[in-house]
């Protein structure tokens, strides 16, 4: 059909701290980005930063969501987590934490403890992933992946490989569970290689760059750090790798629905917003 072209170029649109752990670029938000980057919320990049060792867990305290899904894929260093309604887990790296926190969840992240006392590089990403209407009231509940669970695909003339940790490559299905059609893709590209990676008409689309240097399109260099927005026409996009790389692809069918967020609550109407702050207040979370 054609390849998708790029709607516009990213390169962390805020730096803040989150919690005293995690040292975050935000790269998407609905907040400015409204409806071109639906079905996704929000992407925060954390790292890569180095901590050193410490007899404390840094991380973020007991915390709300309502409304959405949090996603995050760790690549180096390890995170605890915990809920209210007894989980816990850590993942490392290669590790992603798929948390739909639909009707309401509270949770803390922090480094784990063998990382707080050894210290060392922390990278990760945290992807918020949106919820239609009629599923934001559903129980919430944890996916955790560990490395091993995702399955790789070898790309076409020994360009690299994709970790398929949601949606479909060819025939290979993601490890992830999803409400709606997303393709989430951790690609390794080798130095000089080219590839073409689909992505489904009328699906909005991004893809980061986390390390290396990719040419897109034959038009575009984007470079560690850096993030493409692509419009929904189109069903490819064609890369080069300038040099070694590794990049996050995601695409995902938008939901066509009205937006309304405060702070961690993503709902439809300001009065669900009220009723998210009435209810955690409440303490019926």
């Amino acid at each position: 059909m054609g390849r998708k072209n790029i709607i516009s170029i990213e390169r962390g649109m805020s730096s803040h701290w989150v919690g005293d752990g995690f040292p975050v670029n935000t790269m998407l938000s609905y907040s400015t980005m409204g409806a071109s980057i639906s079905p996704f919320l929000l992407l925060d990049y954390a790292g890569p930063a180095n901590f050193e060792p410490s007899n404390l867990q840094r991380g973020v305290g007991m915390h709300p969501h309502r409304g959405f899904e949090t996603v995050t894929i760790v690549y180096s260093g390890e995170v605890e987590h915990k809920d209210n309604a007894g989980n816990a887990g850590k993942i490392g790296p290669g590790d992603v934490q798929w948390m739909t926190a639909a009707r309401g969840i509270l949770h803390e992240e922090r480094h784990s403890k063998a990382f707080s006392q050894q210290g060392g590089l922390l990278e990760m990403i945290q992807l918020w992933v949106n919820l239609p209407a009629k599923d934001k009231m559903s129980p919430p509940h944890y996916q955790e992946i560990l490395n091993a669970q995702i399955p790789v695909v070898a790309l076409p003339d020994q360009a690299g490989s994709a970790r398929i940790i949601a949606g479909q490559f060819g025939d290979t299905v993601g490890a992830a569970r999803t409400f709606t059609p997303i393709n989430l893709w951790d690609v390794h590209l080798n130095a000089g290689s080219e590839v073409q990676l689909p992505s489904p008409e009328r699906f909005n689309t991004a893809l980061l760059v986390l390390k290396g240097s990719v040419n897109i399109n034959g038009s575009q260099h984007l470079h560690g750090k850096e993030l493409a927005l692509f419009g929904p026409t189109g069903d490819h996009v064609n890369l080069k790798a300038d040099e070694d790389s590794i990049l996050l692809m995601m695409n995902g069918e938008p939901i066509n629905e009205s937006i309304a967020g405060h702070g961690p609550f993503v709902m439809n109407t300001q009065e669900e917003i009220n009723k998210a702050i009435n209810d955690f207040n409440g303490g019926r979370f």
